[in-house]
């Protein structure tokens, strides 16, 4: 009873920061908004404030990711046809939540100086772009009937991002109609996929897995990650490490992407609002059955990377389980390690 006690007080703490922080950045912006200020509007101490959150950035990502997670959750399901539909959804989807020239400072504002202030958080946020490329270019190929499309939606999100930046720097610069034209009208960039030329030793296993429970915050649902499929536990700087997965895995297996960090603290945050944002973005621009099958797990703790024996987490971890029955069948670790447990096959004992 204690314990239950002492967890709700800590929730509702964090809930108050929360909602104070967000009422700061909003009326002072970011860089003005001192963590003293924060705990006063909460009711708090400023040592509340760092029991929670390692820093004033850590508390910045996390607003913003609960914000994000919340417009995800809004609207219905796009019945987009064609890939210059879909392309031109996603457009327009984006360019509808820019600030317009006469409107005051968002909160979302100082998003990427706050990213390119660290080289950490910078590699981190480069990765979380990448993957969100590779779950656009997948529902793109899926879309057309074609291969996937990786290379232009990179460039989607290129034209994106930096109409992003222009709205605050450069308000007005160029009208929204020309940026969902130009993301229309992107030719098809794709290079052949190439496998990775070398690949690490592969355990072939029968061990126990149990992970525990996990939310898959791709789709917004519970995630099974006993079920048939590859898991592969990723440091945030090599998170698209999972392309290998999604290309090479058989279609009727689960991918789980496990993601770790050896700076949990500052980094889930922005983990959790990039990926709520790709969501919204695939619900807005794609029918359902063009959304990657690709699930995206936080494992903050490492409990998850502890229960498939990664000792100990970095930001450039990398191992990948092939799950059957229940049970980890295959294990590989280090570079390429998600192409080398996606070669093999594996069966459920009977």
């Amino acid at each position: 009873m204690a314990k239950q006690t002492r967890l709700a007080t800590r929730e509702g703490n964090r809930a108050k920061l929360m909602a104070a922080a967000r009422a700061e950045f909003a009326e002072r912006g970011y860089p003005a908004t001192k963590v003293d200020a924060v705990a006063a509007r909460a009711g708090l101490t400023r040592g509340a404030v760092y029991s929670n959150f390692p820093s004033k950035r850590a508390l910045y990502f996390a607003v913003l990711a609960e914000d994000a997670e919340a417009a995800a959750a809004d609207g219905g399901q796009a019945r987009k046809k064609t890939q210059k539909d879909a392309l031109g959804a996603l457009a327009r989807a984006f360019v509808a939540r820019l600030p317009l020239a006469t409107a005051p400072t968002h909160l979302g504002a100082h998003l990427l100086s706050e990213v390119m202030a660290d080289d950490r958080t910078r590699q981190a946020y480069t990765q979380l772009m990448k993957l969100s490329a590779l779950q656009i270019g997948f529902a793109l190929g899926h879309l057309g009937g074609t291969r996937p499309r990786v290379r232009q939606a990179e460039a989607a999100l290129t034209i994106l991002e930096g109409a992003r930046q222009f709205a605050a720097a450069a308000p007005g610069l160029v009208e929204p109609f020309h940026i969902v034209q130009t993301c229309e009208n992107l030719p098809d960039l794709e290079t052949a996929w190439r496998f990775p030329d070398q690949l690490p030793p592969t355990k072939v296993l029968d061990d126990p897995w149990s992970p525990g429970d996990a939310t898959d915050l791709a789709h917004d649902a519970p995630a099974d990650l006993t079920s048939t499929g590859l898991v592969a536990i990723l440091g945030v700087h090599r998170l698209s490490a999972i392309e290998e997965a999604i290309r090479e895995m058989p279609d009727n297996e689960d991918i789980t992407l496990v993601v770790v960090s050896a700076d949990p603290g500052e980094l889930v945050g922005l983990v959790r609002l990039t990926v709520a944002e790709t969501r919204a973005h695939l619900r807005q621009a794609f029918p359902p059955a063009s959304v990657p099958r690709l699930r995206v797990v936080v494992d903050p703790d490492g409990t998850i990377a502890a229960a498939a024996g990664v000792t100990g987490v970095s930001d450039t971890t990398e191992v990948a389980l092939r799950i059957a029955g229940g049970r980890i069948k295959l294990r590989s670790e280090g570079f390429a390690a998600c192409a080398a447990s996606s070669l093999h096959d594996t069966k459920a004992p009977r």
